[in-house]
């Protein structure tokens, strides 16, 4: 599907037939699996949104650049959801129960966390391990997220090269730090994650234009790497495990059945 950006970052499925996308500009597109434009929102700001996320009953939301706010569209009316002071958005998931993950850094890069929220409101923060260590690199780096079948909080740390996985209560499980392959030449550096029906997590190596395929626990099952992806950023898979990949620098999305 071409997206019509010059940069794609995100990608979101609604469901089995539409998905929301959005790139370096203001604009939030809509479009059919045939690759039909259906429905263009601006954000409120007229900054960019840092990441899309759609909600159980079909609402899309997204992290606002600039403004530091989570905003909600519903009806095609712009709600302003919740707003920081001291940090900065990133990246966000709706979970299984309705509620928002957002991983943020605050003014100075020097910090990175997790934020849970349950009815918009702060309910956990995820940021130290059990040694009082940083769990996600400092930087303003991206960092994806998404929330595992088995509840666990998955966190593609690109400027770290790792993905981070802690448990529902916020302890850390496993990190992934790639693979050795004689073909992946590039440091791995995850942009976009998410899991499917079966628990696999699935992250881009955006660098090495493949998809990494691991269990539940952390273990590498396989690549995705024969589909001439090209710089894979965001991802998202559908109820039926269809898998759409955002290429960030072709502003093309992919689907790929895998």
């Amino acid at each position: 599907m071409q997206t019509g950006y010059e940069f794609l970052m995100n990608v979101t499925c609604l469901n089995e037939n539409k998905i929301w996308t959005s790139g370096l500009t203001k604009e939030i597109k809509c479009f059919n699996i045939n690759g039909s434009l259906l429905k263009t929102n601006t954000t409120r700001s007229g900054n960019r949104p840092r990441d899309l996320a759609v909600d159980s009953d079909g609402n899309l939301l997204y992290t606002a650049d600039k403004s530091n706010t989570v905003n909600l569209i519903k009806t095609g009316q712009t709600e302003e959801l919740i707003r920081l002071q001291g940090w900065r958005y990133n990246k966000l998931c709706v979970t299984s129960t309705g509620d928002l993950l957002v991983t943020m850094f605050n003014d100075s890069w020097t910090q990175s966390k997790v934020v849970h929220y349950s009815g918009y409101k702060e309910k956990q923060t995820i940021q130290f391990d059990d040694e009082c260590k940083p769990l996600y690199s400092r930087s303003n780096g991206n960092k994806y997220i998404t929330e595992n079948r088995n509840n666990d909080i998955c966190v593609a740390d690109c400027m770290a090269g790792a993905v981070v996985v802690v448990n529902q209560a916020g302890k850390l499980r496993w990190r992934y730090t790639g693979h050795p392959s004689v073909t992946k030449t590039q440091p791995f550096k995850p942009r976009g994650i998410t899991s499917d029906s079966q628990s696999r997590i699935l992250t881009a190596d955006c660098d090495n234009h493949c998809i990494h395929i691991l269990d539940q626990n952390g273990q590498f099952l396989r690549y995705i790497d024969n589909c001439d992806l090209k710089y894979p950023s965001g991802l998202c898979v559908d109820n039926n495990d269809n898998l759409f990949v955002c290429e960030c620098w072709k502003g093309n999305v992919k689907k790929i059945k895998y």
